[in-house]
């Protein structure tokens, strides 16, 4: 991992991008071939070294070459920077780009688009699970676009490659709007399903330009869930009230058909999302399956013919 050269030696830095909780990101230009990159940089503590969420997402980058997953081209370990370099994705993540795009419909985008970026998010994640990696961070910012309208899974800084029996994760995993409810509830055994249901989330936002269950903390994420969906019982999740964050005193919603809330989705893509947006983890759809999905036949039809991403 390590490297002799300095970060400064190889790439020159240009403006910055953006700043998350352990690394600030540039745009970036490599002095021996001139390519525009984007430079990842984390700072180290003298003391503790790199953190353990950078060596994660390091680990597992390395590994996956997937034309909708940001590639890691570099690494770069000194004394106290430690700089990941990824491909520059020339446009913008999902939330901008639908803030722009979507300008004149509240930030939603046009329904082509809409199964086009499904297509693309759903073949990312079908890669992952079947490398055995669960990303558990999915959500519109961690979406990247380019021009050519690629669209591809980034920031793996919560990934992790996952095994079995899988029941030691945190609950602190996925932005609270996109996280699912085996996990807000405090179920530690969940694997590739909880990313199922934050693509779902995903699938619903880009028809609304809102989030579908914008809750403020863990128990009222919870509620926004459940007025839509019901309040889960022994009888439509059995186990459910087994997690430790399940009250007997949550209160009782009705089950409502989420078609209310999302009536510009036509009925294969409304399918679709009620297979990804399932209580129980296991009947959740695979992202291989949601790909076979009929609400895909066209997009299946072009990506054969090479056309499509």
């Amino acid at each position: 991992m390590s490297l002799p050269t300095s970060p400064d030696q190889k790439y020159m830095r240009l403006e910055k991008l953006g700043e998350g909780t352990y690394a600030t990101v540039y745009k970036g230009k490599s002095r021996l071939t001139g390519e525009i990159v984007a430079l990842k940089e984390i700072h180290l503590d003298s003391e503790e070294g790199a953190p353990s969420t950078a060596i994660r997402e390091i680990s597992l980058m390395k590994e996956l070459k997937h034309q909708n997953i940001v590639h890691l081209h570099d690494v770069i370990h000194t004394e106290n920077k430690l700089m990941l370099v990824f491909e520059y994705m020339d446009r913008d993540d999902l939330k901008r780009y639908m803030e722009v795009e979507g300008r004149n419909n509240h930030g939603a985008l046009q329904p082509a688009v809409i199964k086009n970026f499904m297509y693309q998010l759903l073949k990312g994640i079908a890669y992952c699970h079947d490398n055995r990696v669960l990303h558990r961070d999915l959500k519109p910012q961690n979406l990247l676009i380019n021009k050519r309208g690629e669209l591809k899974l980034g920031d793996f800084g919560l990934a992790r490659a996952f095994g079995i029996p899988v029941n030691t994760f945190s609950n602190e995993v996925v932005t609270l709007w996109y996280r699912a409810p085996d996990v807000l509830l405090g179920s530690r055994s969940y694997s590739t399903s909880i990313d199922i249901w934050s693509a779902g989330c995903i699938m619903a936002e880009m028809y609304t330009g809102r989030p579908l269950f914008p809750g403020s903390n863990n128990e009222d994420q919870l509620l926004k869930i459940f007025r839509v969906m019901g309040t889960p019982n022994e009888h439509t999740w059995p186990g459910v009230s087994s997690f430790s964050e399940y009250k007997s005193t949550f209160p009782q919603y009705a089950p409502t058909n989420l078609s209310q809330f999302l009536t510009m989705i036509d009925q294969m893509g409304m399918d679709l999302l009620n297979r990804m947006l399932q209580y129980q983890p296991h009947l959740r759809i695979s992202a291989k399956d949601a790909l076979g999905h009929v609400w895909f036949n066209e997009c299946r039809m072009w990506n054969e013919r090479g056309q499509y991403q």
